[in-house]
C-alpha cells in the first residue's frame, strides 16, 4: 500500500470532506451567525397581533416598539421624554392644546412621514373602536387632533393632560393604513400591511409560532443600527430557549427563572444581566365582568364580586413565598399598580392596611360575611353555591405553574376549592378578556408615567363587547375612576404624585386583582458574539424596558473590536460530527467541536 506525505494527507482529507459537503448539503455553523450580523432573540410568549391597533400582549408591543417611531419615548438614560416622530413640543399657558413639531424623515418605502400621519392615527383610535383596542385610553381626553401642515400637529385636549409626553402610541402611515377598514381583518397582522415603518427594525416576515424576521432600516433617522437583522425566534417554553442560548442557535433570552439564570451566570461566551423591572405579577379576581354599557359578560363565580371574599382571598395567600421560593428572591414584594422601580409614583401600603397572610383572620371574615363551611370542607355562599374557582394560567411559564400549587393549596385552607387551569398564552388571553374565568395568573408591563397603567382600571376600560382586551381587571368603581381623573388633569407634579398613590390605594383596598410582585428582569446573552446592548436606565435592564434601545445598539464582537466579521480560515461542516478544518499558512489543523462554547 501505497504511503501517503503529510502534505497529501492534508489534501486528500479536504477533498474527502469537500465531497462530503456536496452530499451532505451546505451547513452554516452556529460561530459563523455574527457573520451575518443578525441576532436571534428567543421568544417564549406567543403573539397575539402584529397589527399595532389591537396587539396587547407584551411581545407583541415590543416587536411593535422596533418597527414604528412614537411621537417621543422614554430616553435610555433615566426614562425621561425624548424625541421620537416629534423632535419638539410645547403646551399652550392653559395646558389644553400641545403642538409638536414633526420630524423630517422618511417611511421604510421612501415616502415621507408627516403630521398627517400622525393625526391619521390619533383620529382612528379616537374614532373607531377596534382600533382602540390597545391604545385607546391615551386618547379619551382628546377633544381634536389636526396637522395644519406637513411639519406641525395640534392635539387639543378637553382637560389639561398631564402625560401627553407619554403617549405610548406607534404612529402609522396613513398610505398604508389608510385604506384598512376593519381592524379586526386577520390581514392586518400581514407583512404587506405591517412591513412599512419608521422605527429602526422592518418587518420582513412573520410565521406564527416560529419566527419574526426584522431588517435594519437603512434610513432609521438616528442612523442604521450595527446588525443587519433581527429574529424573534419562538420556543414553547423557556427551558428549551436556555438550551438554545446554551448551544448558539440564539443570542439573547430574557424572563429567565431563577434557576436558570443562576446556572447560566458562569456559561463561558455567555453574559447574565440583572435589573429591577417594570412588571408586576397578580392573581385576577373576577370582579364581575361587564362590558362598557353596564351589561354581565363571562360567567365568573358571582361570591367574587363580594369585596369581603376578595379581601379574604387576599389575606389567605403568601406573595413572600411566592417572592421566596417560586422567584428565588429575583423579585419585590408587590403593593401598588406601580413597581417600585419608578419610586415616584410607587404606593407602599402601610402597614396596619396591608394584606398580610393569615390564615385564621381570612376564615373568620368568610364566616362574618355568611360563607359558612359545607361538610365536604368546601365553603358555601348565601346562595347554596360552593366556593369552587377556576385558576387560570399559563401553561408555558414556570412562575404560573408553580405559583398556581400554591395558591390552590392556600385557598383549600380556608376552604374554597380551586381548579387549575394551564393553558396556551391566547387561551389565556380569550377567557380572561371575556370574562369566562374566576381567578386568573396574569401581569401587566407598566410605563415611566403612570397614567397608562391605572387607566386599565376604569370603567371607560371596560370592553365594547365580551373578548375585548380593552380592561385589565374588569374593575368599574366610581371613587377610583375620580381619582384617575385628577392626577391625569393636574399639571403640579408633586400634587399629581399624591393622587396617583391615593388611586393606587383605593384599588388597593378594592382588591379587583392582588398585586404579588414585581419581578427582577432576568437576561442573558452570547457576549461571545454581542456587545453594546443598551440599558435603560444605564445600570438597568436591555429587553424589558420601553423603546428599542437594546437591540438598536447591539454589535457584532467582530465588529465591535474592529474586525469584519469574516472567519480567520475556512470552514468545513460534514454531517452531524461538525469536523473544523482551520487552515493557517498553508497547514492543516483539525479538531472536532464539542459545543458551541468552543468558538474558533
Amino acid at each position: 500500500m501505497m504511503r501517503l506525505s503529510g502534505r497529501a494527507r492534508v489534501r486528500s482529507m479536504i477533498a474527502v470532506l469537500a465531497a462530503c459537503l456536496l452530499v451532505a448539503g451546505p451547513f452554516v455553523a452556529p460561530a459563523q451567525a455574527q457573520q451575518d450580523k443578525v441576532l436571534r432573540v428567543a421568544l417564549v410568549q406567543e403573539i397575539d397581533h402584529l397589527n399595532p391597533f389591537t396587539a396587547s400582549f407584551a411581545s407583541s408591543a415590543m416587536v411593535g416598539r422596533m418597527a414604528w417611531e412614537f411621537l417621543t419615548l422614554p430616553s435610555a438614560e433615566d426614562t425621561s421624554p425624548t424625541g421620537g416622530v416629534a423632535e419638539s413640543w410645547q403646551p399652550s399657558p392653559d395646558g389644553l392644546t400641545w403642538t409638536f413639531r414633526i420630524r423630517e424623515m422618511t417611511w421604510s418605502d421612501g415616502q415621507p412621514v408627516t403630521a398627517g400621519d400622525a393625526a391619521f392615527t390619533l383620529n382612528r383610535i379616537m374614532t373607531d373602536p377596534k382600533a382602540a383596542e390597545a391604545n385607546g385610553s391615551y386618547v379619551t381626553n382628546f377633544e381634536s387632533v389636526t396637522a395644519p401642515d406637513d411639519r406641525t400637529l395640534v392635539i387639543r385636549t378637553k382637560i389639561p393632560q398631564s402625560s401627553m409626553t407619554a403617549l405610548d402610541i406607534p404612529i402609522v402611515p396613513e398610505h398604508i393604513w389608510g385604506g384598512v377598514e376593519d381592524m379586526a381583518d386577520p390581514r392586518t397582522d400581514e407583512v404587506d400591511i405591517v412591513g412599512v415603518g419608521s422605527g429602526p427594525f422592518v418587518l420582513t416576515e412573520f410565521r406564527r409560532n416560529e419566527v419574526i424576521r426584522l431588517k435594519a432600516n437603512p434610513t432609521y433617522w438616528r442612523g442604521p443600527a450595527k446588525i443587519d437583522e433581527l429574529q424573534f425566534v419562538s420556543f414553547k417554553n423557556s427551558d428549551m430557549a436556555v438550551n438554545a442560548l446554551r448551544n448558539g442557535e440564539v443570542d439573547f433570552v430574557n424572563r429567565l427563572t431563577p434557576a436558570q439564570f443562576d446556572a447560566l451566570r458562569d456559561t463561558p461566551g455567555v453574559e447574565t444581566n440583572k435589573a429591577n423591572g417594570r412588571r408586576y405579577r397578580d392573581l385576577l379576581i373576577n370582579p364581575g365582568a361587564q362590558n362598557a354599557d353596564r351589561q354581565p359578560v363571562g360567567d365568573g363565580h358571582p361570591a367574587l364580586r363580594d369585596v369581603r371574599v376578595r379581601k379574604a382571598i387576599a389575606r389567605a395567600i403568601d406573595p413572600q413565598t411566592l417572592v421566596d421560593r417560586v422567584s428565588g428572591g429575583y423579585a419585590q414584594l408587590g403593593g401598588g399598580l406601580v413597581p417600585a422601580l419608578y419610586a415616584k409614583y410607587h404606593y407602599e401600603p402601610p402597614a396596619d392596611q396591608r394584606y398580610t397572610f393569615d390564615p385564621a383572620r381570612a376564615r373568620a371574615e368568610l364566616d362574618a360575611a355568611g360563607y359558612p363551611m359545607g361538610p365536604d370542607g368546601v365553603r358555601v355562599g348565601p346562595d347554596g353555591r360552593p366556593l369552587e374557582f377556576r385558576l387560570v394560567g399559563r401553561a408555558s411559564e414556570d412562575y404560573q405553574q408553580r405559583a398556581a400549587d400554591y395558591v390552590v393549596s392556600w385557598l383549600g385552607e380556608v376552604g374554597i376549592r380551586v381548579n387549575k387551569q394551564l393553558v396556551s398564552d391566547n387561551e389565556v388571553n380569550e377567557v380572561t378578556s371575556s370574562g369566562h374565568y374566576d381567578l386568573a395568573l396574569s401581569g401587566w408591563g407598566t410605563n415611566p408615567d403612570p397614567d397608562y397603567v391605572l387607566s386599565l382600571h376604569t370603567c371607560d376600560r371596560l370592553p365594547v363587547a365580551s373578548g375585548s382586551s380593552s380592561s385589565a381587571s374588569f374593575f368599574c368603581d366610581e371613587e377610583y375612576d375620580r381619582l384617575y381623573a385628577a392626577q391625569r388633569a393636574e399639571m403640579d407634579p408633586e400634587k399629581r404624585v399624591q393622587l396617583v398613590k391615593q388611586a393606587q390605594a383605593r384599588y388597593y383596598d378594592q382588591v379587583p386583582t392582588v398585586i404579588l410582585q414585581y419581578d427582577n428582569v432576568l437576561e442573558a446573552y452570547r457576549s461571545d458574539r454581542f456587545t453594546g446592548f443598551t440599558r435603560q436606565p444605564a445600570d438597568g435592564q436591555i429587553m424589558e424596558q420601553n423603546g428599542y434601545w437594546g437591540f438598536y445598539g447591539a454589535t457584532p464582537v467582530d465588529a465591535a473590536s474592529g474586525g469584519d466579521g469574516s472567519s480567520a480560515g475556512v470552514w468545513i461542516a460534514a454531517g452531524a460530527g461538525v469536523l473544523v478544518l482551520l487552515v493557517v499558512g498553508g497547514v492543516a489543523l483539525t479538531r472536532r467541536r464539542t459545543s458551541a462554547e468552543d468558538q474558533e
